[in-house]
């Protein structure tokens, strides 16, 4: 990860010590746009994430955040944009780029992410983190799908059945 994303909050590892390290992060309302944008979402009203960042073996740093947000969407049911909230923990471990092995270890109990340069991206983790969050069919609370017409036939063949049998 480099700090050329949308949401870049690149820390040097070698800036988390022996305790770990507790990093707060929140979008601008420039980097919201952007997000917004990169998500193909109407907009990214507010984000942020909580990190706590723990030194492992072999320069791994393992992550346990928080992350809070206020989301437009576009209803699938009535087409009008609605606001949503979002609030997950994650974890995560920043891996090194040279150890990360290409296969995925899908029993992981978290996601490894690499990194290089000695820099971790907060920022770039979190905005994967909403991208992963969002409902593929986001639907307002309040959507009711539209009755169904009693008297429409099942299907296209039954129209032109019932064409046939006029004729």
């Amino acid at each position: 990860m480099t700090g050329t994303a949308e949401f870049a909050r690149p820390v040097p590892a070698d800036r988390i010590g022996p305790s770990g390290l507790d990093q707060e992060i929140i979008a601008t309302a420039a980097e919201c746009a952007a997000l917004a944008e990169r998500l193909g979402i109407p907009a990214v009203l507010a984000l942020s994430a909580r990190f706590h960042l723990r030194r492992g073996a072999e320069g791994r740093i393992a992550a346990t955040a928080r992350l809070t947000g206020r989301l437009v969407r576009d209803c699938v049911v009535s087409l009008e944009p609605f606001e949503t909230v979002i609030a997950e923990d994650f974890t995560l471990v920043f891996v090194p780029a040279p150890l990360l092995d290409e296969a995925i270890d899908v029993t992981a109990a978290a996601d490894d992410v690499p990194y290089s340069g000695g820099m971790i991206d907060l920022g770039e983790a979190a905005a994967e983190q909403v991208a992963l969050s969002l409902d593929p069919y986001p639907r307002r609370p309040d959507a009711t799908l539209p009755a169904a017409d009693e008297a429409a036939p099942a299907s296209p063949f039954a129209v032109l059945a019932t064409r046939r049998a006029r004729h």
